[in-house]
């Protein structure tokens, strides 16, 4: 009975707490579907819209909420792509390979990710202004700066835990190491490269203040920082903010959805060291 009482309040507990974490967004998104006038006052109270409207989303075509999007997608996909590339055989290296002063290396790498990103900001847009980069695809540079060490450190784990007797078999049969690497330890390795990837992709997807201060054009603007231009002079039209957080949401929340047995099967699988 005891153990039976404590499941009960776990999965109470757990409900509750995921309640607490989706609320806001079943909020924002009801509160897309209400006219300006149910918005504010008493009836902004009220979860359900007396007079549903799709008036906020039909706003975001004129707004260029779309192009903000298709910059967001591109960037992300192109960073994404770089970063795992490149975090691919840094892992491959410091986790398998003898050189001097690899900990300090790994060490420095991972130190980079402890930085504020406001540090790094005004010198990376001093550079960019100076090289003509900014308001541009360009910024995929900083992003991949910034995104780096994290799928270097998730990638690190899973491929310490190949088993060493495979590579070796593979090399005394005559395979060079980038054959090793690609025939062997990549596909051993995959969930890993698969979270690495998509916890980049969500990372830039969302990031704001690069993406503002770089890509002041409103051609360039990515869709996190266009939401935040979405107000006149003297008011913020929420309605179109709830309506374009909906729709910024919505990509990141169906790659979770569909992957997420591969994102935790990455996250967990080279935690424990067999």
């Amino acid at each position: 009975m005891n153990t039976k009482k404590t499941e009960k309040l776990l999965m109470t507990a757990i409900f509750l707490y995921l309640l607490i974490i989706v609320f806001p967004f079943i909020w924002v998104t009801l509160t897309s579907f209400k006219p300006e006038s149910e918005i504010w006052g008493s009836s902004a109270l009220k979860l359900f819209a007396d007079r549903p409207t799709m008036e906020h989303y039909e706003a975001l075509f004129k707004a260029q909420i779309f192009n903000s999007l298709k910059n967001s997608l591109i960037i992300s996909s192109i960073t994404t792509v770089y970063v795992t590339f490149i975090a691919a055989f840094c892992s491959y290296a410091i986790a398998r390979l003898q050189f001097r002063f690899k900990k300090i290396l790994l060490a420095v790498i991972l130190a980079t990710s402890m930085f504020p990103q406001m540090i790094v900001v005004g010198p990376i847009y001093r550079v960019f202004v100076n090289l003509g980069w900014t308001n541009s695809y360009y910024i995929t540079l900083p992003y991949s700066m910034i995104t780096l060490p994290v799928a270097i450190f998730i990638l690190i784990t899973h491929f310490s835990k190949v088993p060493k007797e495979m590579e070796e078999s593979a090399t005394i049969d005559g395979a060079s190491k980038l054959t090793v690497f690609f025939k062997i330890i990549l596909p051993l390795a995959l969930p890993g490269i698969f979270t690495a990837a998509i916890m980049t992709f969500i990372g830039v997807w969302n990031e704001f203040l690069l993406s503002l201060t770089l890509n002041s054009d409103a051609y360039y603007r990515t869709a996190t920082v266009a939401i935040s231009f979405l107000r006149g002079q003297f008011q913020i039209f929420w309605g179109q903010v709830t309506a374009a957080t909906v729709v910024v949401t919505i990509p990141t929340l169906i790659i979770v959805i569909l992957f997420q047995k591969q994102i935790i099967s990455g996250l967990t699988s080279g935690a424990v060291k067999e």
